[in-house]
This record gives C-alpha cells, structure tokens and sequence, in this order.
C-alpha cells in the first residue's frame, strides 16, 4: 500500500505541475492574434509609425484600420432572378463573409486593402458548393470613407492570405456549426478554383463600398467596429452582358479577439475537467484496489467513458489543425483528454478485465493474449465504427449524445444482476455526472458561446434530468442496497453455506 500511495502522490504532483504549465502556455497563446503582422506589404508597426506621421492631422478618419472579418447579407438590386454564366445564387439573398487586410501605402490617406469575399448558399449547375470564394484586392481612401475592390487573379499572396484567414479563430466557428459534405475536400478545392478561374478571365467583378463606424460595438473589445455597405457589379470583359445581375452588400465587422478569448476559456475548461477526472478516476482506483473490488465494477461502463474521451482528444486536435493560431489551446486540451483515456481509464479498463477473467486450467500467455486482442478490437472497433455512425447520421446528434451520456446504465444494471454493494465510490459518481456535464451543456446551453451553436435550454435540462436520475439510483444503491427498487417477492432466495 505505501508503494502505491507514493505513485498516487508523484501522479498528483505531475498532474498539477501539467496543469500549471498548461494555463501559463494557454495565456501566452493570446499573443499570436494581437501581434500577427498583416498579410501586406508592410508590418503594423510600420502603420503604427504612418498614423503617427498623421497625429496633427484633425480628420477623424486617419487612425481607422479596417482589416478584419465581416458578416452580413448581400441581395439582388431590383427583381433580378439570380441567373449567372457560372453561378447560380439559388436564392436572391443570403449570408456573405468579408475577410480583409489593410495596409498604408506611400499616398498619404490611401490604404491598400486585400482579402476575399465568401458567398453562402450558392451552385454550380445544380450542385452545392456551399460557399463561392473570391479573391479581391483594391484601395481603401479614409477621407472620404470609401473602398473600391477588384477581384484579383494573380497568385503571388494566395498563400499568405490562405494562412492569414484559415488562421482566423472565425473560421472555426463554421467548422462545429456547419453540415459536413459528403464531397471529398479535396474535389470540392478543385472544382472551385477552376470555377473562380473562369470567372476572373471572362468577367471583371467590381466592389464600391460606404465605410461607417458604429461607436455601439466599442465596449465589447478594444478595436472599434466598421459597418460596409455597397454594390458588386459584374460588367463582362467583351461587352456581352454582365456575368450575374448586380448585388447589394451590407457587412459589420466582427470583433475576432472576443471568439479568440472565448476559445481559449473554453480549452481551459476542458483542460481543468480533465484535471479533475484524472483525480476522481484516482480516487476510484484505490477504492477498488483488490481484485474483488474490481471485479464489481461493469467494463462497459468504464470503457463508454473511455471511447467519449478518445473523441474528444480527436475533436479537439482536429480543431486545433484547422485554426493554427489556436493550436496551442487545443493541443493542450486534447493532450489533457488523451491522458484521461490513454493512461488512466485503459489502464482501469484492463485491470477491471483482469479482476474479470477466470483463471484456466493450464493456461497459457498465448491464450491471453489472444483474449486481450480480441478486448482491443472490440474497443477500437468501436470507437471507429462510432466515427462513422455520427458522420452519417450528424443531423441526429443529440439523440447519439444522449445514448453516449447514458454510461452509468450498464454498472445500475451490473449492481442487480450480480447483487453488489459499493462498487463505485459516490465522489467518484458526483464528479464524473458533473464533469461529463460541462462540455455539452457549454455547447448547448451557453448563449455566448464560441461555437455558434443555437441554444437547447429544454435539451439541457433534459440531459441533466437524465444524467441526475442515473447518479440517483447509483447512489442509492450504495447506501441502501443493490436491490432496493425491486420487490422482494421477485428477488430469487439466498442460500446461506455454512
């Protein structure tokens, strides 16, 4: 026992020092948004230094920087159907997404501006492609508040621009909220960068748009807020027309640091539950130290809770992929995750496995280790199987989240099959019902969420109903018996041996 209390100690002690390490390398993350230089020719500092050459200059304008993202609607001008030469808009509005970079040039009050226009809901002869992308580059004049755009064919910053915006916290927000396609990726690139090529060859796409500041945006961060507002006209290059009808654009900046801020609150979240997870399975280990003891508690249970963390370890190293600047805050929370299920729940696994398994007579290592493959891939075939259950029926998430949260079934019905008492500690019962909580209900149940997730309060309240009956019935079969909701008259005679 003093073995094994000292390796719970150093566990404790290495736990809390990873902890500790993972906030301060959390914090730091918030740098990388603040002083990322532009995607521009010139650095911010340089910005920094030309505003300042302007500070005696009275116009209110001289220290607007504009590069950001927005999101607004844009609409057809008039009763325009949506036909195009390459695109058809499918609806005559919808939601359009700004992402631009400005940078001062050598012309005093003339900024160079480059970015790309994104347009949802749009079809290519009756396919999907769900968002149409456009290049553009032109000037920014802040006197007189206006932004005159091109669409730019050449491909000299294609790749800055790709790492500035795929960088963008912003972009995350699509990948949880949005559908998943069924087109490959890499297809679908192909398919659009040929389109776009068409386009920028036989159309020349223009953009006038009215710069305004909304001073109401200003409290919720420390840049200011800009609204756009404009036309996008699209005059074919041989005078045979226009490509598509003219289109209305309006579009708010949006105050990105905020979504960066609460993407790091969340991964901390989530590194802090896994702290506590790792201290609540701790606990559990050495309130079933003994074979007996292990052998009470149900391998279902521990291994659903098992294939929930590997997901959340995949999910969020996925994310932290796809948003570079975030990489360091889902890496630590996915690295927080794979802990909790690599080393502590398999290793319980096993040991609940063993404490399990009858003893053969003359058995050997082969044939144990026949039955640990076979307990292996049962439990990975599960966990990929599970992938892609959820990739087909994704529209059904909720029910599929209800049955995963239902962990605590196997060991209630484990408890009256085999008539044991205690076999889970009731710390350990409150904190993984609380802990498991957190992450779902932050999703679904926060209005302020960095997922763009629509709230569910009767969902919520509905899962916590469910998880607190589970806890409920467990708990009360701790103190008051295995079998105490079921009548005696049904319950099978004990003989006693003497």
């Amino acid at each position: 026992m003093t073995f094994h209390r000292r390796i719970f100690e150093a566990t404790y002690s290495l736990i809390a020092v990873l902890f500790l390490l993972a906030w301060l390398r959390e914090t730091a993350a918030l740098r990388p948004l603040r002083d990322r230089p532009s995607s521009g020719s010139l650095p911010w500092g340089d910005e920094q230094l030309f505003l300042r050459r302007d500070g005696n200059d009275p116009n209110p304008y001289s220290r607007w920087n504009i590069t950001g993202t927005y999101r607004g609607r844009w609409s057809f001008a008039g009763t325009s159907n949506g036909s195009s030469k390459f695109l058809d808009f499918g609806k005559s509005n919808g939601m359009s997404v700004f992402e631009l970079a400005s940078t001062p040039t050598k012309i005093n009050g003339v900024h160079y501006v480059q970015g790309a226009v994104i347009f949802h809901d749009v079809h290519d002869g009756g396919r999907d492609l769900g968002v149409a992308q456009m290049r553009v580059e032109g000037v920014y004049i802040w006197p007189f508040k206006q932004l005159r755009l091109v669409v730019s064919s050449g491909s000299e910053g294609e790749l800055l621009q790709e790492d500035h915006f795929m960088s963008n916290p912003y972009h995350l927000l699509g990948a949880f909220s949005s559908q998943v396609f069924q087109e490959s990726p890499g297809e679908k690139v192909r398919r659009k960068k040929m389109l776009m090529s068409d386009m920028e060859k036989h159309c020349n796409i223009e953009i006038a748009a009215q710069v305004s500041r909304i001073s109401s945006c200003q409290a919720d961060g420390e840049r200011d807020c800009y609204h756009l507002e404009g036309l996008m006209e699209s005059p074919a290059v041989e005078d045979d027309g226009e490509c598509f009808s003219p289109i209305l654009l309006n579009a708010t900046s949006l105050n990105v640091e905020v979504y960066y801020n609460k993407a790091v609150n969340y991964t901390l979240l989530v590194t802090f539950i896994s702290f506590l997870q790792v201290l609540l399975l701790i606990r559990q280990m050495e309130h079933s130290n003994t074979q007996s003891g292990a052998a009470k508690v149900s391998i279902i249970m521990i291994g659903q809770q098992a294939i929930m963390d590997a997901y959340l370890c995949l999910l969020h190293l996925t994310a932290g992929i796809l948003v570079e600047s975030l990489f360091n805050a889902f890496a630590t929370a996915a690295f927080f995750k794979f802990v909790v299920f690599s080393i502590f729940e398999m290793r319980y696994l096993l040991a609940i496995w063993k404490a399990c398994r009858p003893l053969g007579n003359g058995e050997g290592w082969e044939a144990m280790r026949r039955e640990l493959s076979v307990l292996y891939s049962r439990f990975y075939g599960i966990l990929l199987g599970g992938i892609l259950v959820m990739y087909e029926f994704h529209n059904f998430l909720r029910p599929i989240l209800f049955m995963m949260y239902s962990f605590w079934i196997p060991q209630i019905i484990n408890n009256v099959i085999r008539d044991t008492r205690k076999p889970l500690h009731p710390h350990y019962i409150l904190g993984m019902s609380v802990t498991r909580l957190a992450i779902p209900l932050y999703i679904f149940g926060c209005p302020n969420n960095f997922m763009r997730v629509k709230v569910d309060r009767d969902w919520c309240i509905s899962l916590i109903v469910f998880m607190g009956f589970q806890a409920l019935i467990l708990l009360l079969q701790h103190y008051l018996g295995s079998r105490w909701f079921i009548p005696r008259q049904i319950l099978p005679e004990k003989v006693l041996l003497q």
